[in-house]
């Protein structure tokens, strides 16, 4: 509450007594509302994991580790405390699956395996629409814990799970008196934890038996928004950003409420910002295409001509809503084409990632673009947007793609302030 009680203080220094009488005046309708919202969202000290969960279309879930945030800093999930498994994959940790800060439900590791230079986890994935309202799980150190050793993600529960359900299948009722029923086997006592270890687990999982039955009935069940999870309504493969931290604040969300009309205004602005860019790298390449001795024929011309337009095609535009202040951030996908006549190679095909930033007038404020083409994914890779997650857990959401070149594939988080873009995690390509 530190940095609240000083931006405060630096807020009534710049404006004086008018912000005072505007403070008195409100302070019953928006105060206690936007204190209590500076309250409950504290900044996760971590150690905090994102990775992505893959929902096949029967169900079934798998999850990528990308990053851990530990102390303020951000290391690569696949080999963080990796004995031999890394720690975001340890059997029991539990990710909760967000989408654009939307929870859509919970996964349990389950085990881990190690395909080529990638680690990936296997376990059970239960949608939101399948999980009851259960009690927050409050987090402590037991007492034995050293004070000084790192926080712990630890598990959903530390009592030992319960035995497998019995058989369901009905037995005719028996005429006379039956013997009681014999006592359930002994509970296997649980696995020592290692105190200077961290774990990531969040949240209160049904035991392993229960939800495997649970995530085998769990596609039947459709969703009635794009906060849901429809994995049986959907053909391929779905990618949800998910995040495990024991301490971490409550997911937000990041989606900017706009109505069709203004869409279509943001649409149109942001597309024009892309032209400008494709155009740019297209000349740029059609210069570098020029044989030497090209430019010593000149020819003079009357008047600059338009430059051709180019097609755009895949055209996916988000708007988000970061930092949960009503200021739209918009990032633009898109693949273009320009007119066989002004480029050099009619097959070439471009990548186009912009993020803009809209001001209170409704100009868009450029914060980043990448254009590569079909050409150069070896030096210059495509952008491609996932979604906006809680990198860090602060309440604010960051910018997560997937860079993909010819070495491979890896990630990056963005943070978005003003109109800039910071990189607070960069991993490495790996797979192809």
């Amino acid at each position: 509450m530190a940095s609240s009680s000083s931006a405060e203080k630096l807020y009534r220094t710049a404006r004086g007594g008018v912000i005072l009488v505007a403070l008195a005046v409100l302070v019953g309708q928006t105060g206690s509302a936007q204190y209590a919202r500076r309250e409950t969202v504290r900044a996760s000290k971590g150690p905090r994991a994102v990775g992505l969960l893959e929902l096949s279309p029967n169900g079934k879930a798998r999850l990528m580790p990308v990053t851990i945030m530990y102390d303020g800093k951000f290391y690569d999930a696949s080999a963080y405390k990796a004995s031999p498994v890394p720690m975001a994959l340890e059997s029991g940790t539990v990710y909760e699956g967000v989408r654009t800060g939307v929870s859509l439900g919970l996964f349990t590791v389950t085990s881990a395996l190690q395909a080529k230079d990638s680690w990936l986890g296997a376990g059970n994935w239960e949608p939101a629409e399948g999980v009851k309202p259960k009690k927050k799980v409050v987090v402590t150190k037991p007492p034995d814990e050293d004070a000084d050793a790192p926080p712990v993600l630890r598990r959903s529960g530390s009592a030992p799970a319960k035995p497998p359900e019995p058989d369901a299948t009905p037995a005719p009722a028996p005429k006379a008196e039956s013997a009681p029923p014999a006592a359930p086997p002994a509970q296997p006592a649980p696995a020592p934890e290692d105190n200077d270890h961290p774990a990531l687990k969040r949240g209160q999982q049904a035991p392993f038996e229960e939800k495997e039955h649970k995530s085998a009935a769990a596609p039947k069940a459709g969703g009635n928004s794009s906060a849901a999870a429809p994995a049986a309504k959907n053909a391929t493969l779905q990618i949800i950003p998910a995040v495990s931290d024991a301490h971490g604040p409550e997911p937000l969300p990041f989606k900017y409420q706009v109505k069709p009309d203004e869409e279509a205004v943001f649409r149109k602005k942001v597309l024009a910002i892309a032209s400008a860019e494709v155009n740019a790298r297209a000349q740029a390449l059609a210069a570098e295409a020029i044989p030497a001795e090209e430019p010593a024929r000149k020819t003079t011309r009357k008047q600059p001509v338009k430059p051709p337009q180019p097609a755009f095609d895949n055209v996916d535009l988000r708007i988000f809503d970061l930092t949960n202040a009503n200021e739209p951030v918009l990032v633009l996908t898109a693949t273009a084409r320009m007119p066989q006549t002004a480029d050099t190679s009619s097959g070439r095909r471009y990548f186009v990632t912009v993020v803009a930033r809209s001001d209170i007038y409704g100009d868009l404020h450029k914060a980043f673009v990448n254009i590569s083409d079909t050409e150069h994914l070896d030096i210059l890779p495509r952008m491609e947007l996932i979604d906006a997650v809680d990198a860090d857990g602060d309440g604010r959401g960051e910018l997560l793609f997937r860079q993909i070149t010819d070495a491979g594939n890896a990630y990056v988080i963005y943070r978005v302030i003003g109109d800039t873009l910071y990189a607070l995690y960069q991993g490495t390509p790996t797979g192809g």
